[in-house]
């Protein structure tokens, strides 16, 4: 339990406070540093992990269905977190689900309430995102954009084929939250073997 309340929490805090730091402190698609292949750069998307959406990015409807389905999957590895510790499951299986929450938790917290707490973050040099504006927010609960910052900007060779020549091997721009789940699932599958135990997806075992 105490692996799971840490794991959540840490991701959790770095989360949000690297979002509403770089949505308060820059404007909308500003270039914030790099190391490397690795560059900082604000965009917001108002769809899924790694900046995917539903029926397009203006669509009420997608957004609402994806949120209600990100509450639904919450809840529910909120549950299955408990069922795995009270059965003794793998530590490491239970830090790799808990992972899973916290980074999905840590995106709804974006589209339930950023839209409520935030003014619209624009393009340079219109302004910088304002938290609790006297006007209000920009969007009404669950209608909030996330904020994604990390992106992997490395190319393709030119000699490779299929039209991926010179383009970038991985373009979409994603956050610690979305980081989290993508870990949490690699090292489940690389690791199934020594960390999941037969019965461990058997949801609904008393």
């Amino acid at each position: 339990m105490r692996s799971s309340l840490i794991t959540i929490i840490s991701v959790l805090c770095l989360d949000q406070i690297i979002k509403i730091w770089i949505k308060t402190s820059y404007a909308l698609h500003s270039e914030i540093g790099s190391l490397g292949f690795i560059k900082l750069q604000f965009i917001e998307n108002p769809g899924m992990a790694f900046g995917l959406t539903i029926g397009g990015e203006d669509a009420v409807w997608g957004k609402l269905i994806l949120s209600t389905f990100r509450i639904i999957a919450v809840i529910f590895i909120a549950f299955y977190i408990k069922r795995l510790i009270k059965s003794k499951a793998n530590k490491y299986f239970i830090i790799c689900v808990s992972l899973i929450f916290a980074g999905a938790l840590g995106n709804i917290l974006d589209s339930a309430f950023y839209g409520m707490l935030f003014s619209e973050s624009m393009y340079y040099p219109a302004g910088i995102s304002e938290f609790l504006p006297v006007e209000g927010g920009y969007a009404p609960f669950m209608m909030g954009k996330v904020v994604d910052m990390i992106h992997f900007q490395f190319y393709w060779p030119e000699f490779i084929p299929f039209g991926l020549g010179g383009n970038e091997v991985f373009p979409p721009v994603f956050n610690i939250a979305d980081a989290s789940i993508s870990t949490a699932f690699v090292t489940i599958i690389i690791f199934y073997k020594k960390i999941v135990r037969d019965d461990d997806f058997k949801f609904f075992k008393k």
